[in-house]
């Protein structure tokens, strides 16, 4: 039985957030929110024009995602974004008294550039991943799940983790 829980899902972009977070978000019959449709207008325009954003261009991203986060604590809520550092997870995890979770989608950076040279209509570029990978703190406290399996596969090692 897994209890209410929040669940951020996290990576760098295109290790497949949206896709489990939506799939996950099914399984356990709870709301899911892509946190890239919270980003300000700015943070679009700065990383369509390929230019990485900054921790000053985030912080206000990043509180809102924890609002969100906070009204839905009594339902729980699947909420996918990058959360690429240690204080990034931090401001998500803001006043929810460990009522969250963290996930993280791991992959190589050949396995993910590889899926990026398939994405279209995305505002993040391809050219961006490296600077994501150079960001990326991996977090000690989190459910890490590899994406070299299929969205079945993935979704079934988090619930197994969520149950243990």
């Amino acid at each position: 039985m897994i209890k209410t829980q929040l669940l951020f899902v996290m990576g760098v972009s295109g290790c497949g957030k949206s896709t489990i977070g939506k799939l996950l978000s099914e399984k356990l019959n709870v709301p899911f929110f892509d946190g890239d449709s919270f980003h300000p207008e700015a943070n679009v325009i700065k990383m369509s024009e390929g230019k990485p954003l900054n921790d000053d261009d985030r912080q206000g991203w990043l509180e809102r995602l924890n609002e969100l986060a906070i009204e839905n604590k009594s339902t729980g809520a699947i909420i996918v974004c990058s959360a690429l550092k240690e204080r990034y997870r931090t401001v998500l995890g803001n006043q929810l008294n460990g009522q969250h979770r963290i996930i993280n989608l791991k992959g190589s950076f050949e396995l993910i550039s590889a899926r990026l040279n398939k994405r279209k209509n995305h505002f993040m570029p391809k050219g961006l991943l490296q600077s994501q990978f150079n960001s990326l703190e991996v977090p000690k406290n989190a459910l890490t799940v590899s994406i070299d399996q299929t969205p079945s596969e993935i979704i079934d090692e988090i619930i197994e983790q969520l149950q243990n």
